[in-house]
């Protein structure tokens, strides 16, 4: 075979040594672990210091040396024992052992005395020198426990006394109900005579009976449906003064303002007195007397025909045939008034008139109300503001919705809406005849299983689905029970006094007061003779 020449002939490859190799491979394997166990350090050595750190800032935090931690310290026991016996001298005050409780605060001192020393010299407490505090205090505490202030039976003394207190609030919040009631239904002695005096002066002078009689008999305005008419039911001869002097002074055109006022046989009298002898800026006051109102007995109204029964009668006017279950406000006679009724009545009491705006004695009027008369209530019976800001103001509030009957006709979340300021269309009223269905609903409720308290839930039943919302700043309430809003205040055509502190009574609310005190003349002489200031 023929050689190649030296050009084209391949380079010969020159071989390492195994042993080369093999060191090559030794040297970077030292390396990686002599690299990776110095990341290791650096990585360990920060993490350890910073647990440790945490560790020394806790116990500090703490206030825990490192003595405390050992398991022969001192200082951890008395500390222990001092923590034990606080605990004790609150339970001996408790149980009024005066002399257990001083024992105890004494060692306390002592124990906290030998502790202060000990931080102050650095040094730890020895067994020596806390050994007579720790066996004294130990003794203390071995009483403690044989005078049965171990936890399990002071958490069941403890229990029995919550029971107690709570009994005991309850007792108090009733009694404080009670109380509470019965300043709400007082008569003031300056009311009361000034009823007398009034009465007096009515049947004392002819004069003022001839005048009443003859502007009774001239007034057409009465019956006038371009004039304003409005009507108040009460017994209350200054708080409806407040009412139609309020809405004369702050009338743009008192003359157009007729007010429709209804009282009782006793206050008859004195109302009309009042009413005759004093000028509201040429308002003109019809004043009547519910019992000339044939129509109204028992066999049509069923509040009448109620009250007949004697089982209402001892609910409501005794008071212990349930042991005291219903609430007293519950039980309050006024909610069978006919005064309170009438506002079920109103078609019937004013016959010629076509709408009317019910106020309630409790309220003042600061704006001027005739555009409450050109309101469109849509179809509407009863214009009035709405409540429901608030849950509690809705219908399953005022009503009893285990009851079929409520259930099943009315939403319970509808909204509520208040009495004390409403605008009446008269003829849609009398084209519904509302005034039957406030007789099928009160008659339904003569067991008082569908509500219990006052006009507003039949009302709310009445007028269901036939009431149109005003504007809230026609009337704000709450100013006999709460705070209201300054603003709320300060807009407000009318401010009700709804609620027990009514501001003619001592229990009024003070800072709202003088918003109703403006409207009463106390020069006056007869509010002066009754010592109203």
């Amino acid at each position: 075979m023929r050689r190649r020449p030296l050009d084209f002939r391949r380079p010969v490859r020159r071989r390492w040594p195994n042993v080369v190799w093999w060191t090559l491979c030794g040297i970077v394997v030292l390396l990686f672990i002599v690299i990776f166990s110095k990341e290791s350090q650096i990585e360990s050595k920060p993490s350890f210091n910073k647990n440790a750190y945490r560790h020394d800032r806790y116990l500090e935090g703490l206030n825990i040396t490192d003595e405390m931690l050992s398991p022969n310290s001192v200082t951890r026991q008395l500390s222990d024992q001092i923590s034990l016996a606080k605990a004790f001298v609150v339970i001996a005050k408790e149980s009024s052992n005066l002399q257990f409780a001083w024992e105890l605060s004494a060692q306390i001192r002592n124990s906290q005395v030998l502790l202060s020393n000990a931080a102050t010299r650095r040094v730890p407490l020895t067994i020596r020198e806390s050994e007579t505090a720790i066996r004294d205090m130990a003794l203390l505490l071995f009483q403690a426990q044989q005078l049965h202030y171990d936890s399990a039976t002071m958490i069941m003394r403890l229990k029995a006394k919550i029971q107690g207190l709570e009994e005991q609030m309850g007792s108090v919040s009733e009694k404080s109900s009670k109380y509470g009631q019965i300043a709400a239904e007082e008569v003031p002695k300056g009311l009361y005579c000034l009823g007398i005096r009034l009465t007096t002066e009515w049947f004392g002078n002819t004069h003022l009976q001839r005048k009443v009689k003859e502007r009774v008999q001239a007034e057409a305005k009465l019956r006038d449906n371009n004039l304003y008419h409005f009507c108040i039911f009460s017994d209350n001869i200054l708080a409806t003064s407040v009412v139609v002097n309020s809405t004369a002074l702050n009338s743009n055109n008192p003359s157009m303002v007729v007010f429709h006022l209804v009282t009782d046989e006793i206050n008859y009298a004195a109302m009309k007195a009042w009413f005759g002898m004093n000028n509201f800026r040429g308002v003109t006051v019809e004043v009547q007397k519910f019992e000339d109102f044939k129509w109204l007995n028992a066999s049509y109204v069923p509040v009448l025909k109620q009250l007949q029964d004697s089982e209402t009668q001892s609910y409501y006017f005794s008071g212990h045939n349930d042991d005291g279950k219903t609430p007293i406000k519950f039980r309050n006679p006024k909610y069978l008034s006919m005064l309170n009724h009438l506002r079920f009545y109103i078609p019937e009491v004013f016959p010629a008139l076509r709408k009317v705006v019910f106020l309630d004695d409790d309220v003042v009027v600061q704006k001027d109300l005739s555009l409450l008369f050109s309101i469109d209530l849509n179809g509407n019976v009863n214009g009035a503001v709405e409540t429901c800001m608030e849950t509690f103001h809705r219908y399953h509030k005022y009503l009893n919705y285990s009851h079929p009957l409520i259930r099943e006709h009315f939403d319970p979340d509808a909204c509520g809406w208040a009495f004390g300021m409403n605008v009446f269309d008269l003829v849609e009223w009398r084209k519904r005849n509302v005034t039957n269905i406030y007789h099928y609903w009160q008659e339904k409720n003569v067991d008082r299983t569908l509500w219990k308290l006052g006009t507003l839930p039949p009302g709310l039943l009445t007028f269901y689905g036939l009431t149109e919302p005003l504007n809230p700043s026609w009337h704000v309430l709450g100013l006999g029970y709460t705070n209201v809003d300054p603003h709320q205040i300060e807009k407000g055509a009318v401010l009700h006094f709804n609620g027990n502190s009514k501001p003619w009574l001592k229990i009024g609310m003070e800072k709202y007061k003088p918003i109703w005190e403006k409207y009463v003349d106390y020069s006056h002489p007869l509010l002066q003779q009754c010592n109203f200031h």
